[in-house]
């Protein structure tokens, strides 16, 4: 599976840098178009991550995973043969659903594959899914620089040819089955059961929910960040994408390292109070940055670029291992299906969060820090009163008449 990341995400990279200029001298879309295109894949994505992990918990994951990889070739490859935009859309649509669900489904296989060492192989795989997107986006800057339709065209391609690889390694790999489920405590594996529907069980939702809040701090690079250095500091413009830089360097430098110390349940809800501290530090510095001088604002947004990804590889780490833990072994696709959910909406109401801050000022930011720190203490107080309630008493099954 570390293979298809790579091979996915170059592929990811490569359609990110072109996605817009592609709609706009290619397909001749208007901005307003272009928006509600990225938004349309947005929305159908939310879908995607609970539905997928549904069908993970029916079917053999490795198919799905699969059949949502042909799904995505077959919109990217409709994005390139069609410029009606009611077709666009659909594969757009498409094309959002499968990135959703197929990272749900890559998560569940990764929990089943690695077990008690799941940690740490997602931590393998979010570096080498970094390196790839990497990779992909500087082979599309380098193409770019001829801009002309056929290298859009070339690089969408690529794109598309990425999915029917990353297919037919998945193909290659082992099926897995669903493992007797444990949390992973301080003295060992402790098994415990839960309910098996998510939507009923009361306090995985609320994990989920406080979950979205906590992955904010990816709006903070996508819009956050650039928009805030470039219309509230000193800064020189150049140093956004350097800053972007920085922030994929150091995920694939220190991911890795920093799993272990979310290694366990335990461990891992232990994280979240160092973690809040982090994210109100990151508030802190961005607030900071807006003061006179560029060589002030170039070191706070340098520090505030630097604790807000160390921030996003601790929750990396905390949320890949109670996602898990705090699901029930007869429904790990369904429960995780629904914790994708706080990514996908995320990508929905972080981008409305990071510029309600910057509107509002450095003190803007101070709030939005402040706010993501009281949401770690308070998952960390609500995952140890899961983790600790009895286990449920099994649901009578009703008689039948002969």
């Amino acid at each position: 599976m570390l293979a298809v990341a790579l091979v996915d995400r170059v592929g990811s990279g490569l359609w990110a840098a072109t996605s817009v200029l592609y709609f706009t001298y290619v397909a001749h879309l208007g901005v307003a178009q272009v928006g509600t295109l990225v938004a349309t894949a947005g929305i159908v994505g939310i879908a995607g991550a609970p539905l997928g992990g549904l069908l993970a918990d029916r079917l053999p994951v490795v198919r799905v995973l699969a059949a949502l990889q042909i799904l995505r070739t077959a919109a990217a490859v409709g994005l390139l043969l069609t410029h009606d935009y009611t077709l666009l859309l659909v594969c757009s649509a498409a094309g959002g659903f499968g990135d959703r669900a197929s990272n749900v489904l890559t998560k569940l296989y990764a929990s089943r594959i690695a077990g008690p060492d799941r940690v740490r192989y997602q931590a393998l795989h979010r570096t080498v899914a970094n390196a790839g997107w990497a990779v992909g986006g500087l082979g599309a800057a380098a193409a770019l620089s001829a801009g002309t339709t056929t290298v859009y065209t070339g690089l969408l391609l690529g794109d598309a040819l990425s999915f029917v690889a990353a297919a037919l390694i998945i193909l290659r790999c082992a099926e897995t089955s669903a493992p007797a489920r444990t949390v992973t405590g301080a003295d060992g594996p402790v098994p415990a059961a839960r309910p098996t529907n998510p939507w009923r069980d009361r306090a995985y939702l609320a994990y989920v929910v406080s979950d979205t809040v906590l992955f904010l701090d990816d709006a903070v690079f996508r819009v956050g960040l650039p928009l805030w250095a470039i219309r509230a500091t000193d800064a020189p413009h150049g140093l956004v994408p350097l800053l972007l830089v920085l922030n994929s360097v150091l995920v694939v430098a220190l991911q890795v390292p920093l799993a272990r110390f979310g290694a366990t349940t335990t461990r891992a809800r232990a994280l979240l109070l160092p973690l809040a501290a982090v994210f109100a530090a990151s508030g802190v510095a961005m607030a900071a940055s807006a003061t006179h001088g560029a060589v002030p604002a170039t070191a706070f947004l340098t520090l505030a670029a630097t604790g807000f990804t160390l921030a996003e590889m601790l929750h990396a780490t905390v949320s890949w291992e109670l996602s898990v833990a705090l699901a029930p072994d007869t429904a790990q696709g369904a429960y995780l299906g629904v914790h994708g959910l706080a990514q996908a909406t995320q990508r929905a109401v972080g981008p409305l969060a990071v510029t309600a801050a910057i509107a509002t000022g450095p003190l803007g930011w101070t709030a939005f820090g402040t706010l993501i720190a009281a949401t770690c203490a308070a998952q960390h107080r609500l995952v140890r009163a899961r983790l600790t309630e009895p286990a449920p008493r099994p649901e009578p099954v009703p008689a039948t008449r002969g």
